[in-house]
């Protein structure tokens, strides 16, 4: 059994339920889980010693939240040493098909500088759930004008994956 911290940042709620689902989903391998929220820059104070680190932010504007992406900012070096992994929660899912695919191909320079830092044993983006009240004025008229969709866009079946995927490698 393994000691696992799975930290993340979210506004609209979806990315702190995907970090549940990956908390519940490590446990039921039989490992010992701490979900905790990243809420402000100021909590970028590394947590007790664990066995295993997963983090996850949502995405705005192609960067991870502050409070995220500071934590990864004071705590990298410390993140290297253990085994960590990390997760960006998006909309790629609700862009129209010909977008989706540029989407998901497209490097966001913010992010990737944080992977690059860290150098985690893998970065997942998983898409989240989009509704008209997440979006000021400007931005819902855009999403409108591409033809993306609001609703719930995550894949469990993707995520579930992807942390059993973790437990393998923490069982081997």
């Amino acid at each position: 059994m393994v000691s696992i911290r799975v930290l993340y940042a979210s506004e609209h709620h979806s990315t702190r339920e995907i970090a549940d689902r990956i908390g519940k989903r490590l446990r039921l391998h039989g490992h010992h889980v701490e979900i905790l929220a990243l809420r402000a820059a100021s909590d970028g104070q590394w947590p007790a010693q664990s066995g295993a680190l997963v983090l996850g932010s949502a995405v705005h504007d192609g960067a991870w939240l502050p409070a995220a992406e500071g934590f990864v900012r004071n705590n990298a070096d410390r993140m290297r040493d253990q085994p960590t992994w990390m997760f960006s929660v998006g909309m790629t899912a609700a862009l129209p098909g010909p977008l989706r695919v540029l989407a998901e191909r497209m490097v966001q320079p913010r992010i990737a500088a944080l992977v690059e830092v860290v150098r985690p044993r893998d970065h997942r983006r998983f898409s989240g759930v989009i509704r008209r009240e997440h979006l000021d004025r400007k931005g819902a008229l855009l999403f409108r004008l591409l033809g993306c969709r609001y609703g719930d866009h995550r894949d469990g079946a993707a995520i579930d994956a992807w942390a059993d995927d973790i437990a393998r490698e923490l069982d081997a």
